[in-house]
């Protein structure tokens, strides 16, 4: 009798170590298998964040369908009728006008803060492009600064200006590391400056001969007629 109790305790023991093992088994495949993907997202990409309206500014020249003005309204309120004449031909047709006008009131503000504290340096943010879409905003959203306007679009900024109006001209800043070099259509240099180092506070001018290909300027940021 003891001995078959043995022999059944056994038994059991092989059958609860063989249950074991098994179990352990199905973990471990269940473990190596692969995990499901994540669903990819299904969202359709807003095409107010497309590169073409990421670059669209006061500046920019719309390359595709614009927005006709009669859709040019805001989601809320109205626009008055100096700002749709901005926004006239300026608007994405994919794009919120009210983007495109808060830009353009954002170079006026610019022109604002600048010109009462320097209209020289105003005018030469103009005048240079630092400040982007001004010369398009000033006339319908801060008419106020049209004299400004109007000496800047006389100028020109740094760099190299082709065919420049003969005459005297300033450059809006007084460093030092100003240069300027006039060159006929030949490439011969008509006039180089300045002659000497400017004096602390002095003004820079350039006489620009007439018959002047290319107007070449470094460190002067603007220039306009003295």
């Amino acid at each position: 009798m003891y001995r078959r109790s043995a022999a059944a305790a056994v038994l059991l023991a092989a059958a609860l170590t063989l249950t074991a093992c098994s179990s352990g088994d199905g973990a471990s495949d269940a473990a190596e298998a692969p995990k499901a993907k994540p669903p990819a997202a299904s969202a359709a990409p807003d095409p107010a964040d497309s590169p073409a309206a990421a670059s669209a500014g006061p500046d920019a020249k719309p390359t595709g369908p614009v927005l006709p003005d009669a859709k040019l309204t805001p989601k809320t309120g109205s626009f008055k009728d100096n700002e749709k004449k901005y926004l006239s031909g300026r608007v994405p047709e994919k794009m919120d006008p009210a983007a495109v006008l808060q830009s353009g009131q954002e170079a006026c503000q610019r022109i604002e803060r600048t010109a009462k504290r320097d209209k020289d340096a105003a005018i030469g943010s103009i005048a240079s492009g630092e400040v982007k879409g001004a010369k398009d905003a000033i006339p319908y959203l801060c008419p106020e600064q049209k004299p400004l306007l109007a000496v800047a679009e006389k100028g020109f900024g740094d760099g190299t200006r082709t065919a420049p109006a003969a005459g005297t001209y300033r450059a809006l800043t007084q460093a030092a590391a100003c240069t300027w070099q006039a060159r006929g259509k030949d490439g011969a240099v008509l006039a180089t400056g300045p002659q000497t180092p400017p004096q602390p506070g002095a003004r820079i001018t350039a006489d620009i001969p007439a018959g002047t290909a290319e107007f070449e300027s470094s460190g002067c940021y603007a220039w306009i007629p003295a």
